[in-house]
């Protein structure tokens, strides 16, 4: 059901740049060099911050589909329900990569760069992406209706993201 479209997994892919950018802001940070090991916490933290947006993407088209929802409504809900398990999981991944990130002792020099590329990239990318995702989607939705030539499905023009799509953009 999620890759049905090209655009849905372009909106999945907009969300794994935040997370590189936020490992390398983080290695200049703590002064660290890019190794194959940092390397390695930065394909970890991909597949973290790609699992999220699946999450919300998902469960916005799940309500498109199933229940008929406008893409603004269906995102906004898929928001709702969706950021529990997301910061869950972030925080889980956070938590655990901090004893790596604050590491002393033999042998922390080789796991340090994982710990801190996990720890910059998960905190910068879950920042954005949280606000970033549900505005890609409906992007990518205006896309897909411009290039169908379906009219929207919501009343009135985007402004403020406000369930039952009433704006408050002064339209």
């Amino acid at each position: 059901m999620l890759y049905e479209s090209l655009l849905h997994p372009l909106t999945i892919i907009s969300t794994l740049p935040s997370a590189g950018v936020g490992a390398l802001i983080a290695l200049v940070l703590f002064r660290t060099e890019l190794t194959i090991v940092a390397l390695i916490g930065i394909i970890l933290l991909i597949g973290i911050v790609k699992k999220n947006a699946i999450m919300m993407i998902d469960f916005a088209l799940a309500a498109e589909r199933n229940e008929g929802m406008s893409p603004r409504d269906a995102i906004f809900q898929a928001c709702l329900l969706r950021f529990r398990p997301i910061m869950m999981t972030t925080a889980c991944a956070l938590l655990g990569g901090l004893p790596l990130a604050l590491g002393l002792g033999s042998g922390s020099e080789l796991r340090r760069p994982l710990g801190i590329t996990i720890v910059g990239g998960l905190l910068v990318s879950q920042m954005l992406t949280l606000f970033t995702t549900p505005v890609i989607y409906l992007s990518m939705d205006r896309l897909r209706q411009r290039f169908s030539g379906r009219k929207a499905t919501y009343r009135h023009r985007p402004g403020f993201l406000i369930p039952g799509g009433v704006t408050q953009s002064g339209d």
